[in-house]
């Protein structure tokens, strides 16, 4: 037997009540550690890369950007494999450690767009993201610069 559509609406208030009753808990402890736990692998992760330029010779303090290169290296092509996804799946917010999240919101907007070519889709694409950032990078630091200096 059909329902009329006058017996199908309820109050903004009703579906609230049932929308709730029927959401799971979050499990914020377990999503918590293990962001906590991925998030310090990757940094490890990092500290070993680091480390390793360092016994290759390079000074303390000029190991890093290299160090920075490898890392967003390694997510760029853990995302063009299709696994980052399946990883920060599992992790959570730990995969989100800055380096590693932005080389992948980068990569996966440039990889959505190469259907339409290398320049027009994968070139403009992925400055898309990246020239926001850079903006405001770029005004931040002026301002922080600017109020250094003023005071």
């Amino acid at each position: 037997m059909a329902s009329s559509p006058e017996e199908l609406k309820i109050s903004v208030a009703e579906y609230r009540r049932l929308a709730a009753g029927e959401k799971p808990a979050p499990l914020l402890l377990r999503n918590a550690l293990t962001a906590f736990v991925s998030g310090g692998a990757i940094c490890l992760l990092g500290q070993a890369i680091q480390n390793s330029y360092i016994a290759f010779g390079f000074p303390p303090a000029e190991a890093a950007n290299p160090t920075v290169v490898t890392v967003i290296f390694l997510a760029s092509l853990l995302t063009g494999l299709g696994l980052f996804d399946r990883l920060a799946g599992f992790t959570g917010a730990g995969t989100a450690v800055p380096v590693t999240g932005f080389a992948n919101s980068l990569t996966a907007a440039s990889l959505e767009f190469k259907k339409e070519g290398l320049v027009l889709g994968v070139g403009a694409k992925i400055f898309s993201l990246a020239g926001s950032v850079l903006l405001f990078g770029v005004v931040t630091a002026f301002v922080v610069g600017l109020f250094s200096a003023l005071f």
